[in-house]
């Protein structure tokens, strides 16, 4: 059983883990001053950099969309992983051995390891195939390629190879690398007969299948030459690290555009997901030989994450019969999605592939510009299937179709298509509202009577979170941005700034200081707070920031990265040493002023006859402050 990861051991990979190594793998960074970087960001679209990333302090901040957080943040967000994914790669990135609360364990080390003997099998098969595409043999593959439009360059850039005649190629390419024969065997990418192991794939055009983080698990192989009796395309058998169900082809060049776009295009083939990407369409994926199912509906949802902004997954079927079900299909299961479904069908029944290689790159757009929501198009399929000329057939389109609308959760839009039925059939809308509302009714009847069989024999029932809990909300709570026009509170924020960015920098009186300065605006105040309570941390810059974002509000969280990266005003170090002493002491400065406005009123409230011993008190604590106050200037 996986237990939580250690808190000290997170923190020892945000120390070894460098943010600027990290994201230049996705973004290209130049220098916004001392120690700080800015680039495109990788988040949103822009022309001008607005993302940040201070590599002292671990932290990022995109100024134009808000997206902040340290590395593990950074890499969740661009590979779709979880935390603990994340963190546990990072520490075998760096050779960090992870510990688990309560007894718990990580992944199994025996385990583990058989799983990257396969992934480090699979990266030399994919180098070795993609060589062999240039052989003289693997000519027929390269024709093949240019005739569909596809040139050398299209294939490097998704991993073409090609699979030599013969029958142990691979087999003993492999073997020269040190594998052993059980761990051949468990790559699915040999089969075995009486004379033992063979490659699977001979012949043929090969596609590497990658998992979201780019590591290849599995292969598809085009057949190519006419004796081939095997199938037109051969895929790898399931494995441990592949598995159908849970992959799609092309979502390592497709995910970020997925997150950025809140599009997700699904077309039939190898070749189509190449198509589409080239054509501008990079957001396609393609479905590995099977249908697309849960597994897949997953990842989609995950790539899809719901920030309140429309979200749209779109089918590229033929428009065969089998593609006219497998649309059915998807709609059944359409309601699990964070987002609209559509279908989109090529002229003709063409797929992608076809229609870039006769009409051109913008008609491939244009097929998924035109898309149909898929609920239109199976409720007109349905409709299809009766004379609607005939009364009786009028009838029993409206019966099929009903169940149909009633399907859609979306109150309006259940609406909307009520009455667009009822247009399509020539029927007065009443008519159909009575007929969607019966088959509603009987879909609510059927669903208690599955949860009341279900509590019978004892199986839970999955509760829906709220839309808070969904979200990850703290109850709306909301702080309003500081006016920095106001020259107090401008100075709050310079000093938080400086705080974050050099902790290391301030000395112990400093800390003392600055844990009794009062904060005017609320949001620096909690700021405050929670550099209060995170300040054991402050020895150690990477791991800092990403303490005191764990302090605050959650609202507050991307405010204290966008603090840590904001570039301040110094030349040199020798500048920002000054710099940040200037803004402590004026902070200190302000606090004292506060003080001794405080200690005035007082005095003004006092009679210093009746208590004069009080009143001297107050005057040397005046004068004290006055003293300390002098002393800070002096030192800028």
């Amino acid at each position: 059983m996986a237990g939580l990861i250690r808190r000290e051991d997170i923190d020892a990979v945000r120390e070894r883990a460098d943010l600027r190594e990290v994201v230049e793998q996705y973004v290209t960074l130049k220098k916004a001053g001392i120690g700080s970087y800015k680039g495109l960001c990788p988040f949103h679209d822009e022309r001008t950099p607005s993302f940040h990333i201070r590599p002292q302090v671990g932290s990022y901040h995109c100024f134009g969309c808000g997206e902040s957080g340290d590395v593990i943040a950074f890499l969740q967000a661009m590979e779709h992983t979880t935390f603990q994914e994340t963190v546990e790669r990072l520490a075998q990135r760096h050779g960090i051995e992870l510990r688990y609360e309560d007894g718990g364990t990580g992944p199994d080390k025996v385990e583990t390891g058989r799983r990257q003997r396969l992934l480090d099998a699979h990266k030399i098969a994919d180098e070795f195939y993609q060589r062999c595409l240039g052989i003289p043999e693997a000519q027929i593959g390269r024709d093949f390629l240019t005739r569909r439009g596809f040139t050398r360059e299209h294939a490097q850039q998704y991993g073409v190879g090609y699979a030599p005649q013969g029958w142990s190629n691979l087999l003993g390419h492999l073997r020269t690398k040190g594998f052993r024969e059980d761990e051949l065997q468990a790559t699915g990418l040999f089969s075995e007969g009486r004379r033992g192991l063979y490659d699977r794939f001979r012949g043929r055009l090969m596609w590497p299948i990658r998992d979201m983080t780019g590591s290849t698990v599995g292969f598809g192989g085009r057949r190519l030459y006419e004796d081939d009796p095997g199938p037109k395309y051969l895929n790898s058998p399931e494995t441990t690290v592949y598995k159908k169900s849970q992959v799609l082809y092309g979502i390592e060049h497709a995910k970020r555009h997925i997150a950025k776009q809140r599009q997700l295009v699904v077309v039939e083939g190898y070749t189509d997901v190449m198509a589409c990407h080239i054509a501008g369409v990079d957001t396609a994926v393609a479905t590995c030989g099977t249908a697309f199912g849960e597994g897949h509906i997953k990842i989609a949802r995950r790539l899809l994450s719901d920030d309140g902004s429309p979200a749209e997954v779109v089918f590229t079927f033929d428009g065969d019969e089998a593609g006219q079900q497998a649309a059915v299909k998807a709609f059944n299961e359409a309601h699990q999605f964070n987002a609209q479904t559509f279908i989109a069908v090529g002229p003709d029944g063409m797929d992608p592939c076809d229609v870039r290689q006769q009409r051109g790159d913008e008609a491939v757009r244009a097929v998924v510009a035109s898309k149909t929501p898929l609920v239109e198009f199976v409720i007109r399929r349905r409709l299809r299937e009766w004379d609607l000329n005939a009364v009786e057939g009028r009838l029993g389109a409206l019966r099929a179709a009903a169940p149909v609308v009633a399907e859609i959760r979306d109150d309006s839009l259940r609406a909307a298509y009520t009455r667009e039925l009822a247009g399509w059939l020539g029927t007065d809308v009443n008519e159909v509202q009575s007929a969607v509302s019966g088959a509603l009714k009987a879909q609510h009847s059927g669903t208690a009577q599955r949860a009341g069989s279900a509590q019978r024999q004892g199986t839970p029932q999955r509760s829906v979170p709220s839309a808070q809990q969904a979200h990850g909300g703290v109850g709306g709570f909301a702080f309003p941005r500081p006016d920095t026009r106001d020259p107090a509170v401008m100075m709050e924020r310079q000093a938080l700034e400086v705080i974050l960015q050099h902790p290391t920098r301030l000395t112990a009186e400093q800390w003392e200081e600055i844990f009794t300065v009062r904060f005017s605006a609320p949001a620096h105040l909690a700021v405050h707070d929670g550099i209060r309570i995170a300040a054991a941390e402050a020895s150690d810059p990477r791991t800092w920031v990403e303490s005191v974002r764990q302090e605050v509000p959650e609202p507050l969280r991307g405010f204290v990265s966008e603090l840590a990266v904001t570039a301040l005003p110094a030349r040199d170090e020798e500048h920002l040493d000054r710099y940040c002493q200037e803004i402590l002491n004026r902070l200190v400065e302000l606090q004292i002023q506060h003080e001794k406005a405080n200690l005035l009123g007082q005095l003004q409230r006092m009679d210093p006859q009746e208590s004069a011993e009080a009143y001297r008190r107050v005057n040397a604590e005046l004068m004290e402050l006055e003293r300390r106050r002098r002393a800070l200037r002096s030192a800028d």
